[in-house]
């Protein structure tokens, strides 16, 4: 066997919000993997060390779950009223797949600084201290993110005192905002609620419940939301308590699979396994105390609901960014399941309790014509480096 060698590629491993990945700029990929395509599915998948049927990624870059089999690719934006496009994609952990149908609201959270640490901020727009404001072209869902990212000495500023659960250590708080998150032209009928219901109804017959309540919406990643106690939870599960339970697992994919094809996101159930990434499913309950995963006690008078999530086939150590907008925007809205379970009326804002503690997101409503719009939502999350320098993969691998 003729040994071929190892080749060297630039790139930097980030967390951002509860998430981690690693992102790489563009133009410093090989050629062949500069453009979509098979060869740099390839090389994303050799980097993160999928597919592992052993589920560890002991031989590449991924950490084995949803939260960290992530990569980013950052290039100066094309459009001229904005600082830098976002590529992201989702490695599937066992399969030969990455799913580019959404984007990562946590590593968002990383886009900013690493756009401004590697050159793809105009210098002229960062200030000495302070904060840089960075406009994000979100390549998957065409959409803009502003990233306000703060600045020391000139330097991005990653460490501070901000505490996000689901984090093991405080760092520098970076806002978010994600403007008009719904969909517009884009898929499942191109509208925030894709059938235009806020609440439809999912035929569960097959899998032992029933019609039950679904508030199906377009708005930061596509989401189903059903309430815990019409599927048999509490809404305060830890993630042990699904998934570890491979028949659990089974029923919130086909339960993932039903409420997609409702979104007409998919044409057919069996198209959901090439789907990974989107539509999520989340289930809602009225705020209730519980153990999170830290030892933290979360009070029920310090939140307005509980939200647990699935990401990739798990139930989520925390709460997806992108899936926090889809919160916050629902809970926005009277009538829908989010918002009833919130305790109903007006709001612009909510705090959620997730598997490792709390998350507030801020989002307003506004009823036009009969459809409605949210112009932005906001949440806190916080980046940091991890390491930078090459990432190192053989030469034939894509």
């Amino acid at each position: 066997m003729t040994a071929v060698a190892q080749i060297k590629i630039a790139a930097t491993y980030m967390r951002g919000g509860t998430s981690k990945g690693v992102f790489f700029r563009l133009q410093d990929l090989p050629a062949a993997a500069q453009q979509p395509g098979a060869a740099r599915d390839a090389l994303l998948l050799r980097v993160i060390g999928s597919p592992d049927p052993y589920a560890k990624h002991t031989d590449g870059m991924g950490g084995a779950t949803s939260s960290t089999s992530k990569t980013v690719i950052l290039s100066a934006s094309q459009r001229s009223d904005h600082d830098v496009d976002y590529l992201f994609g989702q490695v599937a952990i066992d399969k030969p797949f990455i799913d580019w149908s959404g984007n990562c609201g946590n590593l968002t959270a990383a886009v900013g600084s690493f756009a401004i640490s590697n050159g793809l901020v105009a210098a002229d727009k960062i200030p000495h201290n302070g904060i840089c404001t960075v406009r994000i072209w979100q390549v998957n869902i065409a959409k803009t993110i502003i990233a306000h990212v703060p600045i020391s000495n000139g330097e991005v500023q990653e460490t501070g005192d901000f505490e996000l659960d689901g984090v093991t250590f405080p760092a520098a708080e970076v806002q978010i905002e994600f403007l008009d998150p719904a969909a517009e032209d884009g898929e499942g009928g191109g509208a925030m609620f894709p059938t235009g219901q806020l609440i439809d109804e999912l035929d569960l017959s097959e899998l032992g419940f029933g019609l039950i309540p679904a508030t199906l919406i377009n708005a930061g990643i596509p989401t189903i939301f059903v309430n815990a106690g019409d599927i048999g939870y509490q809404g305060t599960e830890l993630q042990g308590a699904i998934n570890e339970s491979p028949q659990a697992l089974a029923f919130f994919e086909q339960l993932r699979a039903i409420g997609a094809l409702k979104m007409g996101l998919i044409s057919n159930l069996e198209q959901a396994a090439n789907r990974q990434h989107t539509p999520k499913i989340a289930f809602v309950a009225p705020a209730a105390s519980y153990q999170a995963s830290s030892g933290k006690s979360v009070d029920a008078t310090a939140i307005d609901l509980n939200v647990r999530a699935m990401s990739m086939g798990k139930l989520h150590h925390a709460m997806m960014g992108t899936a926090a907008v889809a919160i916050g925007t629902a809970a926005a809205i009277p009538g829908t399941l989010v918002n009833l379970a919130a305790g109903g009326g007006d709001r612009t804002s909510v705090t959620f309790g997730h598997p490792s503690g709390t998350l507030r997101v801020g989002a307003e409503a506004t009823l036009i014509d009969g459809q409605w719009t949210v112009k932005k939502a906001i949440m806190s999350r916080s980046a940091r480096v991890l390491m930078e320098g090459f990432v190192r993969v053989p030469g034939d691998c894509f």
